[in-house]
């Protein structure tokens, strides 16, 4: 069946109010409008998508001029850094190095609150109470008691995780290759974090057991971080210094492996659900991601991991010389139960919410500022034009 169309001319004919030919032709870019066609110059023209990536942008303006000033003086400074080379490893060390150290630093306060209600629920009813009773004793140095070894601490750990995550990461990914490693992403997360936390902790702990010790003990049994090292290596030898090695992996690993998997996992369902791809988006907005995330799996860390803090805080205050790890543990959880495993949560979720969500914020600022991207992503690049284009048909 041969399909024919009819000319021009009996088209005019038959529509006498459609446009003439020669007010346009094929070749024309649009056709005249017609009477019952709205004016569009009346009405500006836009993209759904480009609108959403333009408000985006724009609240990151001010914070992109500020970044683009300090990241071409440290890239002067640096050179140019190439992805998982030894200077990338180093930079990604000392960014975990301030993100972490720097953090738990300035939540001190709360770490102090939360230390001594796990070790004796009755002594504070509440934050403010606590603040006040420790202030009115002790000054305002009583209230960061313990800054010094948590600043010592954190970022050692902090080096080791950041840095031992980014290393682990390309490594188990070259070990599954390209494509099982986009198909067990969330694996290779959980093991890199996990392998990188087991060597952070040993970091950790030594500096873990002054802290909280100086926290639980009324007065504080040192005043500085390598007073109190002195002093539990001549009660108790090195040893001492790492009794709460076990109880501490237990708290970190398990915190780590959801702290970095939740984290990659929400940043691409971030940017999943923003129109146009990650690349589209200002350095701000995508730090501006980076803390959104930070804090929503920070939230998910707390509550998986506080068991085992509760339990790390009770053997480094109450545990007897020479008591087994085991044994320590069995008699601790007798006395608190398992509702007393959950003392102070509601403090610890705030608390860590806001540090993890800034943690990652100073990390991928202080990546950005060296040149490099942020961590995480969206999906594949053709998924999210598919994606686009479905967005605007539905708008359209």
């Amino acid at each position: 069946m041969v399909l024919s169309f009819p000319y021009l001319g009996a088209m005019r004919d038959a529509f006498p109010s459609a446009p003439s030919a020669q007010n346009w032709t094929a070749d024309s870019a649009e056709p005249p409008r017609t009477r019952y066609q709205a004016r569009q110059e009346l009405y500006s023209t836009w993209s759904a998508i480009d609108d959403a990536k333009d408000k985006a942008n724009q609240l990151s303006n001010a914070a992109v001029k500020e970044l683009q000033q300090a990241s071409s003086k440290a890239q002067q400074a640096t050179g140019k850094i190439e992805m998982y080379s030894p200077k990338f490893y180093a930079a990604c060390t000392s960014g975990g190095l301030l993100a972490c150290g720097l953090t738990h630093t300035a939540v001190t306060p709360l770490d102090l609150v939360k230390c001594r209600r796990q070790v004796d629920p009755k002594m504070y009813k509440g934050n403010f109470e606590a603040w006040g009773k420790i202030s009115r004793a002790e000054g305002l140095r009583g209230i960061y008691t313990g800054w010094g070894p948590t600043l010592w601490g954190y970022s050692a750990q902090g080096a080791f995780k950041y840095g031992g995550y980014e290393y682990f990461k390309k490594l188990y990914s070259d070990l599954a290759g390209p494509e099982n490693a986009q198909r067990y992403k969330t694996v290779l997360y959980l093991t890199a974090s996990a392998s990188a936390e087991v060597i952070a902790d040993v970091a950790l702990c030594p500096f873990e057991a002054v802290k909280v010790r100086m926290q639980t003990t009324i007065p504080p049994f040192a005043r500085s971080t390598f007073g109190g090292i002195s002093t539990v290596t001549a009660k108790e030898g090195t040893a001492g210094l790492f009794k709460g090695l076990y109880p501490l992996w237990g708290r970190q690993v398990p915190y780590t492996m959801m702290k970095f998997a939740s984290f990659e996992t929400i940043v691409e369902m971030i940017y999943d659900y923003l129109p146009g791809s990650k690349a589209e988006y200002g350095k701000g907005a995508q730090t501006a991601v980076s803390f959104t995330a930070g804090y929503l799996a920070g939230i998910l860390c707390a509550i998986v991991s506080h068991p085992a803090d509760v339990m790390v805080s009770k053997l480094n205050a109450n545990r007897k010389d020479g008591e087994a790890f085991g044994a320590a543990t069995a008699r601790i959880y007798k006395d608190i139960g398992f509702a007393g495993l959950w003392n102070g949560l509601v403090v610890r979720i705030f608390m860590i919410g806001t540090l993890t969500g800034l943690q990652w914020l100073i990390y991928d600022s202080y990546k950005v500022t060296l040149g490099l991207p942020t961590t995480g992503g969206g999906p594949p690049a053709e998924k999210k034009q598919e994606k686009d284009a479905e967005t605007v048909t539905k708008l359209g």
